[in-house]
Order: structure tokens, then C-alpha cells, then sequence
């Protein structure tokens, strides 16, 4: 294990559908689950830490920020959808999407790029994306350093473990499918809402993207039948990337200065023009190493910054 990558574990499972990959917790309670008995799952809400996580589909998921690996000290241990984890698997842990879907990793260190399937939850160390297992960090060149700055993007729906793909809608109740009305038109204002006192809420996807790369397998539509075969292809990444702590983005100014003056004279307002509208994220940085983002984010977590998180920028 290297860095923070150790806070987080295989084979915690939350409630009764919900399994964490954390130290255990009263809120992570150990569960017997048979020997890779792996189900497909989205999962309820559930608190780690004082953060609640919220599980949910997520085919359009694509993120930017720091990887971490684990590995020694839960091999053989049920990950959070019932199948064993071991070190020679290509697999991961996050914190919030289906599982198991499979999900490409890109290094923006290095531009190597590999399909992992997910299965577990976590990483629950502060401004941690992704949790890689061992031979996955070992193929994208950062299992000596310990974390990586990263994209991950979802490519499908994995097999289980008996090799039966998984049907639409699969371990969704019919009554949840069918229960989402449609969705409102007009325009749609977002604001930071204050914490409850004693917990914050996690991150939500970054409303910035980096430019798609190009290569011969185009990262995109044409992964949809992508495996974690152990195939690492090269991508064109940024020559120099930034971190940044960012903790909202707003179509009204006026929210984003509110949040901004709360928060102190090292957070800052940029505007970016995202699907025709202007938006006013409100964040601190760039940083250059990873240790100065780390503790940006602890201070501004400690000021109520509730939905802080660490992204990748050129």
C-alpha cells in the first residue's frame, strides 16, 4: 500500500445492499456473503465518516482526479458485490457507481489507458476518485508512487462471474424503474445548500470535462464492448496538467460570489461555457503537487465547504 491508498478495504457491505470499502466502522457493518456469489447492484444511500454517498446509474460518468491502489491486506475478502478480491484481477473501487460495470482509466501522468471492472466501494480517503487494485496500478505506471492524477470514464455493464451479461435493468426493482417521472423543461439553477451540522455530503461529478483523446480505440462508444482484458493502449494526455479544489459551479453569479466570499480569499470564480449557458465554479488553485491539493481540501472540507472535491485541469 502507498499513500492514503490503505484507508481503503474490500468486502464491507452497508445496510443490507450497500457494501463499504473502509476501515470498519459501526456504520460498516461486516456481512457473510457466499464465495463470489457477485449480484449486479445500484445500491442505497449510505454514510461513511460523516459523508453520504449516493449510488445511482451513471452511464454518462466521466471524472478527472487522483487514483489510489489497494491490495495485501483484503485478497481473498468478498468485495462489495460478492465476488473475491485477489491481486491479479483487473478491478477497482468507487464510491458511488453501479456495480460491477467496467470503466476505463486513463493516467494524465502518462497517457495509459486500461478497462477495469468495478466491484467494490471506495476509496474513502479524502480526494480519492478511484481505488485500484494492484496489478491495475502496476500496468498504469503509478504502483511504486501510489496515486495517480486520472480520468475514468463508464464504458458498460460488466458480465458477472457466472458469464451471464446483465439484462436492462437488472437489480433495479421493477416499482424504482418505473417511478422516475419525466423530467421537467426550463432552465435549472444550482446552488451549495448549507451542511447539516456533523456531516457533509459527497461530490458530485465535475461539471468540466478535458478534451476526449484520440487514439485507435476511441475512448467513447467504441469501448462499449471493451473488457479488462490487461491491453494498456497509450493516449494523448496534456503535457502538464493542474489540480484544483473545486466546490460548485453556478448559471447564477450571485450564488457563486455568496459561496466564494464564505469560504475566503483563496477561493476563486471562473466562468466556463458549458451546453450554451455561462457557469461560475467557485474553487481554489491550481496546485502542483498533490499534497498541497490534499490539504486545501481538508481546510475548505473544515470552513463547510460540503461538496469539495479535487479535478484534473490542463
Amino acid at each position: 500500500m502507498r499513500g492514503l491508498s490503505g484507508k481503503a478495504c474490500a468486502g464491507l457491505l452497508l445496510a443490507a445492499l450497500v457494501a463499504g470499502c473502509a476501515t470498519p466502522t459501526p456504520e460498516a457493518p461486516k456481512v457473510t456473503v457466499p464465495p463470489n456469489s457477485g449480484v449486479y447492484r445500484v445500491g442505497q444511500p449510505y454514510q461513511i465518516g460523516g459523508t453520504w454517498y449516493y449510488p445511482r446509474e451513471q452511464p454518462d460518468y466521466d471524472e478527472t482526479g487522483i487514483a489510489s491502489w489497494y491490495g495485501p491486506g483484503f485478497y481473498g475478502n468478498p468485495t462489495a458485490d460478492g465476488e473475491l478480491f485477489t491481486s491479479k484481477d483487473l478491478t477497482a473501487a468507487h464510491k458511488t457507481l453501479p456495480l460491477p460495470v467496467n470503466v476505463r482509466v486513463t493516467n494524465l501522468d502518462n497517457g495509459q489507458s486500461l478497462i477495469v471492472r468495478v466491484n467494490d466501494r471506495g476509496p474513502f480517503a479524502q480526494g480519492r476518485i478511484i481505488d485500484l487494485s494492484e496489478r491495475a496500478a502496476r500496468l498504469l505506471g503509478f504502483y511504486e508512487k501510489g496515486t495517480a492524477r486520472v480520468r475514468v470514464q463508464y464504458v458498460a455493464r460488466a458480465d458477472l462471474p457466472t458469464g451471464q451479461p446483465q439484462p436492462f435493468g437488472a437489480g433495479t426493482p421493477v416499482e424504482v424503474q418505473n417511478a422516475v417521472p419525466k423530467v421537467t423543461t426550463g432552465k435549472v439553477e444550482t446552488e451549495t445548500l448549507p451542511a447539516v451540522p456533523g456531516t457533509r455530503e459527497a461530490a458530485q461529478k465535475p461539471l468540466h470535462q478535458l478534451p476526449k483523446p484520440t487514439q485507435t480505440a476511441t475512448i467513447g462508444s467504441a469501448d462499449a464492448g471493451a473488457l479488462p482484458s490487461g491491453q494498456v493502449v497509450h493516449v494523448p494526455v496534456p503535457t502538464v496538467t493542474h489540480l484544483f479544489v473545486q466546490l460548485g459551479a453556478f448559471s447564477n453569479y450571485t450564488n457563486a460570489a455568496r459561496l466564494a466570499a464564505r469560504l475566503g480569499p483563496d477561493v476563486k470564480i471562473s466562468a466556463i461555457q458549458r451546453g450554451g449557458q455561462t457557469l461560475y465554479r467557485v474553487r481554489s488553485g491550481p496546485f502542483a503537487a498533490t499534497e498541497d491539493a490534499d490539504a486545501a481540501l481538508s481546510r475548505l472540507l473544515s470552513l463547510g465547504g460540503a461538496d469539495a472535491h479535487i479535478i484534473v485541469e490542463p
